[in-house]
């Protein structure tokens, strides 16, 4: 992957319909990188209304429900050990794609996260990830222990 974007669902949502183009109008798209995309929506609305689904420049979704909590609370769903081998297992498969898209509601602390934890993954500087916004620290930590597992580290 060449780059990975966080943002908040009304973001990701434009950012896929910039691959939107009428029928034989392909030149027409805005953009025609393509793109994995990571959704992570809540539980106690039950998601958002919506599902990404892969097309021609949509090369898979992973949809995720856990609330942005950092500890367990009452009616929420905390960030799962499943769910963190869920996403290493999806950047692992989708590394054809040229952009990795992590969003939730807000943007600012599971996605972002999540993309911090990718670009540690693949080598890349996370440090503007970590920096800006409010890094859910439960999600992030959960992610490098499961993966620190897996790779024998």
């Amino acid at each position: 992957m060449k780059r990975i974007l966080v943002k908040s669902v009304y973001d990701a949502f434009d950012y896929v319909m910039d691959h939107y183009y009428p029928a034989g109008q392909r030149k027409f798209a805005p953009r025609k990188d393509t793109y994995a995309v990571i959704s992570i929506q809540d539980t106690h609305t039950r998601g958002f209304g919506f599902r990404f689904q892969e097309s021609e420049f949509c090369l898979g979704a992973l949809t995720l429900y856990f609330d942005d909590i950092e500890k367990p609370v009452d009616g929420a769903t905390l960030f799962s050990e499943d769910q963190a081998r869920d996403v290493i297992d999806f950047i692992l498969t989708m590394g054809g794609a040229e952009t990795l898209l992590v969003h939730c509601y807000g943007g600012e602390s599971r996605s972002r996260a999540v993309g911090a934890f990718a670009a540690e993954m693949l080598g890349a500087d996370n440090s503007r990830l970590l920096k800006t916004g409010h890094p859910n620290r439960q999600v992030l930590e959960t992610l490098r222990r499961v993966w620190r597992e897996r790779s024998g580290k």
